[in-house]
């Protein structure tokens, strides 16, 4: 470590401001906001998996700080999840995206050297997803945005989204994703198999859309960070490849998909130094960050020493996993 100290991308918050909007004008757009439950507020969004009950350690930045000390982690970059801000109504959208937005530039402001923002936008309206970027740009603290693995079933390479991809590429930020909605929720919904098969599977899904539909071919300078190592991208390289050569519908690319996975950033929470290591062997661990998925129980308790711990790569791998890859990403040095 040097300058900033191990720094988590994938780290989630739900700021009050966001929460008092769901809770004041989410009936009007079919929303439950419940306060019954003893482990904090549960939002219901038809359609979707609830989200909560969201404790008190994803809206307490003080409780949020003595954690991260504790798992040696300086530096957060601060995003939503579900249900994120993707509703018909684009006004009640926008407002969701502002509110969160500037509550996680005020947490930057706040404790400058531990948080940094990644922006969510209005994605279901592309004309309202940039205004916001717009009016974000010189907000102190957002480093990237982050998107949903779909938006309300639309895929990431519809042709519409491609104005905000332009304005994201222009301003340098990263995109990050995070899984919504899963596929093939309606068989997925025993054993807690929505989040251990569902959230894996959207991804890769997600990840197979912007390459085969294009997307990293049309803007070149984008990066895009995907959750969980990755999902189940890296494991099906190979069949993804061995379409492109069999299949016409998906041989319109320039190269074989396993071609673009150095594209991608890639987080550590695989639950398994194996899987690490197998991204690590795949990308290069110069495509890896830290990743924690705080403060969910299916996330990384110690995600710093999940690394440190790993014999297989060097004190120089260490390093740009834990600090210098994200450090670089998210441009701490500004």
């Amino acid at each position: 470590m040097n300058a900033y100290g191990a720094v988590d991308i994938h780290a989630h918050y739900y700021p009050e401001p966001y929460l008092a909007l769901m809770a004041t004008e989410g009936a009007r757009f079919g929303i439950s906001f419940s306060t019954t439950h003893p482990g904090g507020p549960v939002i219901n969004v038809p359609g979707e998996i609830p989200a909560g009950p969201i404790g008190s350690a994803f809206i307490d930045l003080e409780q949020r700080l003595a954690a991260m000390d504790s798992q040696g982690v300086a530096v957060q970059a601060l995003s939503l999840t579900q249900p994120m801000v993707y509703f018909e109504n684009g006004t009640f959208s926008r407002k969701l995206a502002a509110a969160f937005n500037d509550a996680v530039s005020a947490a930057h402001q706040a404790y400058p050297e531990r948080f940094v923002g990644l922006a969510t936008l209005p994605l279901q309206d592309p004309r309202l997803a940039v205004e916001e970027l717009e009016r974000i740009r010189a907000l102190p603290g957002i480093r990237g945005v982050y998107f949903g693995t779909n938006i309300i079933g639309g895929e990431l390479s519809q042709r519409r989204l491609f104005p905000v991809y332009e304005r994201i590429e222009d301003q340098g930020w990263p995109l990050f994703l995070h899984p919504v909605r899963v596929i093939g929720n309606q068989r997925l919904g025993p054993y807690f198999l929505d989040n251990l098969l569902g959230n894996p599977f959207e991804t890769a899904v997600a990840a197979a859309h912007l390459i085969f539909g294009g997307v990293l071919d049309a803007f070149p300078r984008l990066e895009v960070c995907l959750p969980h190592a990755g999902g189940a991208l890296p494991i099906l390289a190979g069949r993804l490849d061995r379409g492109f050569h069999v299949r016409d519908e998906c041989s319109r690319l320039p190269r074989p998909p396993s071609e673009y996975l150095r594209r991608f950033m890639y987080d550590t929470i695989g639950h398994s130094e194996r899987v690490v290591n197998h991204v690590a062997d795949l990308v290069g661990c110069d495509r890896i960050m830290l990743g924690s998925d705080y403060c969910f129980a299916m996330g990384c308790d110690h995600p710093v020493e999940s690394i440190m711990n790993n014999s297989r790569l060097t004190e120089e791998q260490r390093g740009l996993i834990i600090e210098k890859n994200a450090a670089r990403l998210l441009k701490l040095d500004q």
